[in-house]
């Protein structure tokens, strides 16, 4: 029977057979690689995948087709959404002892989850090896925005720290069934191997803090923030959010590590 496509799951099935392939040259899949699969759907990157693989897991919320995927010899089907799932544990299981790298991460992203899911992933990014993932282009172009562009904020400054990123694909809507509103591309993400060192939480505090009012000067939130806290470093606040660039959170951030709450 047709799977018809569920709103509230943000499903968008992958159809064009040359953007499938461009996909999968650009993942580069190796037999035996340990790699999972977020939001398989209809399978149309699956399959490719899985016969280069041998082996794939996949995860997948929508019951019926996790239902379909089970019956694919070659495929470990997780039944679940993606935010709930343990990439650490995962990447223990799947991940051979002494092989080299480490958990390789697919998918189509639906658009109404990508950024919870980039973040959640971010948790385990030491036991990832890299990440290719189907995202809104508007996203993409978010997480590689370059200071003083409309594009950069919380989403740049946080991943620029974790991964090198680039925009390995355009795909446009006519690529999907039932194709989106928007315009998609493929985003390649290599955790970095030694991230700056610091606190990720007291980060995504002040970013968010930062740019909570990203038209205002920083004195006027993050300045009082950081005043608050009684912080005693150098740190130029006659600035806009979007104005500092990635080394410059961190730095403060590392300043700042041992700042108590108000």
């Amino acid at each position: 029977m047709k799977h018809i496509p569920r709103k509230r799951f943000g499903q968008h099935f992958l159809a064009d057979v040359a953007i499938i392939d461009a996909i999968v040259r650009a993942i580069a899949p190796r037999p035996g690689d340990a790699m999972v699969e977020i939001g398989p759907g209809l399978a149309a990157l699956t399959q490719p995948l899985v016969e280069r693989l041998g082996q794939l897991s996949v995860i997948e919320l929508d019951r019926d087709l996790a239902q379909r995927l089970r019956a694919h010899a070659q495929l470990s089907v997780i039944e679940s959404d993606g935010l709930k799932v343990d990439f650490r544990a995962l990447a223990g299981a799947l991940v051979q002892p002494g092989a080299p790298g480490g958990l390789r991460v697919v998918g189509n992203l639906p658009y109404n989850i990508s950024t919870p899911i980039l973040f959640h992933l971010m948790d385990s990014a030491d036991v990832i090896a890299d990440q290719h993932f189907m995202l809104q282009k508007e996203v993409i172009d978010r997480m590689l925005a370059e200071p003083a562009t409309a594009d950069y904020g919380r989403l740049s400054v946080m991943l620029q720290w974790r991964y090198d990123m680039e925009d390995v694909l355009f795909v446009p809507p006519q690529s999907f069934d039932p194709p989106p509103r928007v315009d998609s591309a493929v985003v390649r993400m290599v955790p970095r191997a030694e991230p700056a060192a610091l606190d990720v939480r007291r980060l995504e505090e002040i970013v968010q803090v930062a740019f909570s009012q990203r038209r205002k000067l920083l004195r006027h939130t993050l300045g009082r923030w950081l005043d608050a806290r009684g912080f005693g470093g150098s740190f130029d606040t006659q600035r806009r959010a979007e104005e500092v660039p990635v080394h410059e959170y961190i730095a403060l951030t590392q300043q700042a590590a041992g700042l108590p709450a108000p």
